[in-house]
């Protein structure tokens, strides 16, 4: 007999994460919670962009923007290729993507 009382919460208790994966998931959940960070993200998720341009699409200077690329890239949300001089950012792997994609359709659905 089961402590339950819903026949499919077995099923479900199998779904919770552990304790560090738990701890590990809401760290990389909260990096995509500043809208700057979300911005950037967006601003490369077709083509890599050089921290110039990015800070010029999303309206900061290139020092705040170079600092928040600084917090993906240790996220490993984003990649930098260097050209020269230049260095260009893109999202590390199309799981990022899937990630931005699916949240901005979950909030367009309500408003």
């Amino acid at each position: 007999m089961s402590d339950y009382h819903c026949s499919h919460a077995k099923e479900a208790e199998k779904r919770i994460p552990k304790d560090e994966d738990a701890i590990e998931l809401a760290d990389f959940l909260k990096v995509f919670g500043d809208p700057t960070r979300l911005k950037i993200l967006f601003a490369i998720l077709e083509k890599d962009l050089c921290v110039h341009d990015i800070s010029k699409m999303i309206g900061m200077n290139q020092s705040a923007v170079s600092h928040q690329l600084r917090v993906l890239r240790q996220n490993r949300l984003v990649k930098v290729r260097k050209d020269g001089k230049s260095s260009f950012y893109s999202l590390d792997d199309d799981h990022v993507k899937d990630v931005l994609v699916k949240a901005m359709e979950h909030i367009k659905e309500y408003y």
